[in-house]
């Protein structure tokens, strides 16, 4: 039980991860308040922009996959408990040239889990998927526990759930400090203070503003998402086309089936620039990258219209070894979720968890010795 006046513990930021560990807490009871810079659901979010990418046969490393398999679970009840499914269960195919590292990754992981897969040659790809453009070398991977992610849904049920198991909410509300204390921690915003047991900071772009000891190892980045228009769209519905990953000629794109009935995300990598602040980031793209961008989409995928119909950027927290930071600070006082690279969003329930178990138990499943502070800044010491 916390003292009058305290909550057990306040959630900086709302978002892919803050939410979902919002949820957590509450549903276990605990007191808890999120205070959220902007409102419920908002276009600066690293979740906005319609989709997300689910896979469970993860090319980024075996370390994710137990953590991937309970997300899943997760995504799931989330649903189930809503009443809306955020998780569209299309699968997710891989394609690339036999051989090719981020394959060879994507099926040392599926062998050593036993995950359901199935692998395609390029006569496969073809007659199953002739979507995509197949050279005779290209196979494909494709990860039945796969699919796509309805990210502004999801942030949003996670929310409401949590507000139906008593949490507390404050939007529009800027955190300006977060100060350990001896008593616990005191978080400052234009409205006052609040003292709470334990922060758990999920600001994602802005959290070097209120950890700035971690301005060395934690940047800014801003990634695109881009949607062309098909020639033919009953080709792109999620029944027929899956969400993908393709490499191709040394450029490596993502996509998602229609999911508005008239366009299809598809987004090369730009290699956009890092920024070490939120202000200093990127906010277009050139239109020389956007022209490229609508070329190596169209020869991976034939049958899109080169010119975007649409695109949109958003700011996202990255490190160096593209692992995650999630550990500690302050003697615990403080948990921190940041650096999610880009990749965070289809694991944003398990370390939702994860945060929620730190919170309350000081430890938790699904953490890993890569992910703390001390490995980051081991890593950026050689880089």
């Amino acid at each position: 039980m916390t003292r009058a006046g305290r909550r057990d513990v306040v959630v900086v930021g709302l978002g892919s991860i803050g939410s979902m560990t919002l949820w957590q807490l509450a549903r276990r009871g605990v007191d808890v308040l999120g205070i959220e810079q902007f409102g419920r659901v908002h276009t600066d979010g690293a979740y906005a922009g319609e989709s997300r990418l689910f896979r469970v046969a993860a090319k980024e490393g075996e370390v994710f996959i137990p953590a991937l398999l309970r997300a899943r679970e997760l995504w799931q009840e989330l649903g189930a408990a809503y009443g809306q499914d955020p998780l569209l269960q299309a699968g997710a195919l891989s394609v690339g040239p036999r051989g090719h590292p981020a394959l060879t990754s994507t099926l040392s992981a599926v062998r050593r889990y036993d995950l359901p897969h199935e692998i395609l040659d390029a006569a496969g790809l073809r007659a199953r998927y002739p979507q995509f453009y197949v050279e005779d070398n290209d196979i494909g991977v494709l990860d039945p526990l796969g699919g796509v992610l309805r990210s502004e849904l999801a942030v949003v049920a996670a929310t409401d759930l949590a507000l139906r198991h008593g949490a507390s909410v404050r939007y529009h509300t800027a955190v300006s400090a977060i100060e350990p204390r001896p008593d616990g921690v005191r978080v400052l915003t234009p409205d006052g203070e609040v003292l709470a047991e334990r922060v758990v900071l999920t600001a994602g772009p802005w959290t070097t503003r209120l950890l700035p000891d971690l301005a060395d190892i934690v940047k800014v980045a801003t990634l695109p998402l881009i949607w062309f228009i098909p020639r033919h769209i009953e080709m792109f519905t999620p029944g027929r086309f899956p969400g993908f990953m393709r490499d191709l000629h040394g450029v490596h794109a993502f996509g998602i089936p229609s999911l508005d009935g008239c366009s299809v995300k598809a987004t090369p990598s730009l290699g956009l620039p890092q920024a070490g602040d939120w202000d200093n980031r990127g906010t277009t793209i050139p239109r020389e990258r956007l022209k490229w961008a609508g070329q190596q989409i169209q020869k991976m995928i034939p049958d899109l219209i080169p010119e975007a119909s649409r695109w949109s950027l958003h700011g996202e927290s990255v490190a160096a070894s593209k692992m995650p930071v999630i550990d500690t600070v302050a003697g615990g006082a403080v948990i921190v979720a940041t650096a999610l690279s880009g990749n965070g969003f289809k694991f944003s329930p398990v370390w939702g968890q994860t945060l929620a178990d730190l919170a309350t138990k000081g430890e938790a499943t699904f953490t890993s010795d890569a992910f703390t502070i001390d490995a980051h800044r081991h890593i950026a010491a050689k880089a």
